[in-house]
């Protein structure tokens, strides 16, 4: 009982952080508007200034509803995979779901002579990037369920996924090698992850596929605890580990694969975020695992956006840099600090 009502005391709190961290990130930026003010506009209120709560629902709004999205879908999903691998150093795109999407944008952006033309008719090149993403993510889906049920070994679908990420980067290096600079400098800039450029129909369709892979991860909680001991102590427990595995890859591939077309390639929440988690809620349970990591992705992420927004500049840092120095960090923290973890 003691412990039920520590983490009830704990969700508590995260979720006040979370809000916090959301009326933080809407008030910070080049033009700084008081928390209050922030929580007028968002309710209709009486603002001081009409041009703040403009700013604050068509700019800052969508940006901060998709950083909530995106930590909360990367780190799930990196959860799912340390669990399913067994694996601490696993994250959300070890089975190449980002690679793939980043052949897709590669294609479309640095093979435009050949494809970017018939992708991109019509749509922008917004829209154009968002559909090449999906796309390279979902044949990479594809090709990594055909194996899984060839497989019979875990661990082997982890090196497959690992080959299949080497392999679709190595075309992304030789048309990098070829293309012309203004066209690789436009792949890169997509490279650094933006969180700004979706509009409010996009965003409803990334939520609907982020929703879509939490509900899944949730529906295979009792598979994922029992995987945390073994393939074969799951199927003792009457757990399918091979209709299981479908299940996991597919949530995963959904959080990190929608997320990639429609943010870029965000390193390192997904790998730092679950260890984070484990030691703020000291369990293995992924009923408390899941709705814990899905909070505090949200929180870090919405942090590290505030960062990136340098309050007071004009200026805005690629958010993957951001990610990138509060993640490796704690993962290099995590290893001095040697803690024992079951995998």
């Amino acid at each position: 009982m003691n412990t039920t009502k520590t983490y009830y005391a704990s969700f508590l709190i995260l979720g006040a952080f979370l809000l916090i961290s959301f009326v933080l990130n809407l008030s910070l930026g080049s033009v700084s508007v008081p928390p209050k003010e922030v929580i007028y506009a968002l309710f209709d209120g009486p603002i001081t200034n009409e041009s703040w709560k403009y700013i604050i629902v068509n700019y800052r709004l969508p940006k901060s509803l998709t950083a909530i999205l995106v930590g909360s879908g990367l780190s799930l999903s990196g959860l799912l995979m340390q669990t399913l691998f067994r694996n601490p150093l696993a994250g959300p795109f070890v089975l190449g779901i980002s690679s793939g999407a980043s052949l897709g944008v590669a294609i479309l952006v640095m093979g435009a002579s050949l494809f970017g033309g018939v992708i991109g008719i019509g749509l922008g090149y917004a829209a154009g990037t968002i559909i090449a993403a999906t796309i390279g993510s979902f044949l990479v889906l594809l090709a990594i369920m055909i194996v899984a049920s060839a497989v019979k070994d875990t661990m082997t679908l982890l090196i497959i996924g690992l080959m299949f990420g080497s392999i679709t980067s190595s075309v992304v290096s030789v048309l990098s090698y070829f293309t012309q600079k203004e066209l690789l400098q436009q792949y890169i800039f997509w490279s650094f992850g933006s969180l700004g450029n979706l509009s409010w129909s996009q965003l409803v369709l990334l939520s609907v596929l982020v929703v879509l892979g939490i509900l899944i991860a949730i529906y295979c909680i009792k598979p994922l605890n029992a995987l945390l001991l073994g393939e074969h102590y799951a199927s003792s427990l009457g757990i399918n580990v091979k209709t299981s595995r479908y299940f996991i890859i597919v949530s995963t591939s959904l959080l990190a694969g929608s997320i990639t077309a429609f943010a870029g390639p965000i390193a390192f929440i997904g790998l730092a975020v679950p260890h984070l988690s484990r030691q703020l809620f000291p369990s293995l349970n992924h009923k408390i695992m899941i709705p814990a990591t899905v909070c505090l992705g949200a929180i870090i992420m919405l942090l590290c956006d505030t960062v990136a927004q340098l309050p007071g500049s004009t200026l805005t840092l690629p958010i993957n840099a951001i990610t990138s120095l509060v993640g490796a960090p704690v993962i290099i923290w995590l290893l001095v600090r040697k803690r024992k973890m079951i995998f």
